[in-house]
């Protein structure tokens, strides 16, 4: 029997990265076959899930994605595949952002920080323009209407190393930030789920000063166009049953990665709606990726 090949789209060591290996164990046992993962990054994780929309659609070759890939991405560049016409399996884990803080910044509460921001004086940084920390920042400032300038980095660690020297004032960053925070590097303002997140309890939502605001990051799984329904059918019952069990749970919990699978037809939906959020988001900030 052939192993099962994961692509990761990304480095090793980052947010999907740990959500694939904390998967694949458990996964191989429950469905007795092996799987192998493999990193393929580049392009925003672009070139790594190219390459499995290609593999033969036998259920052999699956990738990670996320909203850079699938829902966001085609809003920011022309992708070499189609995005909704991939084979997609569930979502797997969703998580928020963290609008963490230089600790210097004169704002010790989130009514604070929102002051600031009305009189142009936060500079935020992402990971780079359309990234997920971008499009999760700009949405935040589109809806509070504040004067916060974007700076955008080539990659997280650019970013978080200069939030942890004051260089730049806040970074909507995902669970990994969570390391600077411990760590008394940097600060947490705000989490952008709708509701208070158990990883920081004390810190509150965005919402609570920018109703309705929600951007909360998430990874899915899919498999080649045209992988057939049963196939798909049998990868989402065991990915259900893995992400049911309550020791997988609380490692991905552990984590900052919330198990969250769903049917595939409330996954379809879930995009979609994902697809029209992003949009808009892109089109009203006038979002431009280098080249498209």
């Amino acid at each position: 029997m052939r192993p099962i090949r994961m692509v990761v789209p990304f480095p090793p060591g980052g947010g999907v990265d740990l959500t694939a290996r904390l998967l694949a164990e458990p996964l191989q046992r429950e469905l007795g076959q092996t799987i192998v993962i493999e990193n393929r990054g580049g392009a925003g994780g672009v070139i790594g899930v190219e390459a499995m929309s290609r593999a033969s659609a036998d259920g052999y070759t699956l990738s990670l994605t996320g909203a850079g890939t699938t829902t966001a991405g085609p809003h920011l560049r022309t992708l070499p595949y189609d995005a909704m016409g991939l084979a997609h399996v569930t979502r797997l884990v969703r998580m928020p952002f963290i609008l963490a803080v230089r600790n210097a910044l004169p704002a010790r509460t989130l009514v604070e920080f929102m002051a600031l921001g009305r009189r142009g004086e936060i500079r935020w940084a992402s990971g780079g323009i359309g990234t997920s920390q971008h499009l999760a920042g700009e949405l935040f400032k589109q809806m509070s209407g504040l004067a916060m300038v974007h700076v955008p980095y080539r990659g997280t660690g650019p970013a978080l190393n200069d939030l942890a020297a004051g260089i730049v004032d806040a970074y909507f960053g995902d669970p990994a930030t969570l390391t600077l925070i411990k760590g008394g590097q940097a600060r947490a303002m705000a989490v952008t789920s709708p509701g208070r997140w158990p990883l920081l309890p004390e810190t509150p939502a965005a919402a609570e000063a920018v109703p309705g605001y929600e951007a909360e990051n998430w990874y899915g799984l899919a498999a080649p166009p045209g992988t057939p329904q049963p196939v798909l059918d049998t990868l989402l019952a065991a990915i259900r049953n893995v992400l049911a069990d309550p020791a997988v749970a609380a490692r991905f919990d552990a984590a900052g990665l919330h198990p969250a699978p769903l049917s595939i037809a409330e996954y379809r939906a879930f995009l979609a709606r994902d697809t029209e959020t992003w949009g808009r988001v892109v089109k009203s900030g006038n979002i431009r990726v280098d080249g498209n």
